[in-house]
């Protein structure tokens, strides 16, 4: 897996242009079962993928904290929400709560997260790839393609099933 990850923002990089094009593609004409695709796709490579030994999205990114989220897991942490806030968030320059460092501080040694029933939106839907109108958010999973194998796979997956 530590070959694979690190092999990952160049493989990413190399397919980006091919990636766009195809991506630019479904926006002006998304097939009316992508969702449904997705959703298979999605399925099929997390029964092949276990997030535990990789764990890349909690160590090289950080999710947006709703003000849902940060109630939620203070209340789980025994904290005020500002408590919660200032001892682990910050504000962002597009005025969203964010993690103050990655990789994050809930991660343990053994990719389990401490606040895992609890944890975020962002992370509960990462890597977004089973979303509903999936064509809206592909900008999000150019980016996520060079963060999450599973993500990766999932787009190549997607190109060769699409025409």
């Amino acid at each position: 897996m530590q070959q694979q990850l690190k092999n990952l923002p160049q493989r990413a990089l190399d397919k980006q242009a091919e990636n766009q094009k195809f991506f630019s593609k479904l926006k002006r004409k998304p097939p009316k079962h992508l969702d449904y695709l997705m959703q298979e796709l999605h399925e099929a490579e997390f029964e092949r993928t276990d997030c535990l030994q990789c764990g890349n999205c909690c160590k090289t990114t950080g999710p947006l904290f709703t003000d849902a989220d940060i109630d939620r897991i203070a209340k789980h942490l025994r904290l005020k929400p500002s408590d919660f806030v200032e001892q682990y968030l910050r504000i962002d320059e597009d005025n969203d709560y964010v993690l103050q460092q990655v990789p994050c501080a809930f991660l343990g040694l053994d990719n389990y997260c401490s606040i895992y029933p609890v944890r975020p939106k962002a992370c509960r839907e990462f890597p977004h790839t089973n979303r509903k109108k999936f064509h809206q958010i592909t900008h999000l999973t150019l980016k996520n393609v060079a963060i999450c194998p599973a993500a990766f796979n999932i787009v190549e997956a997607m190109k060769a099933r699409l025409p």
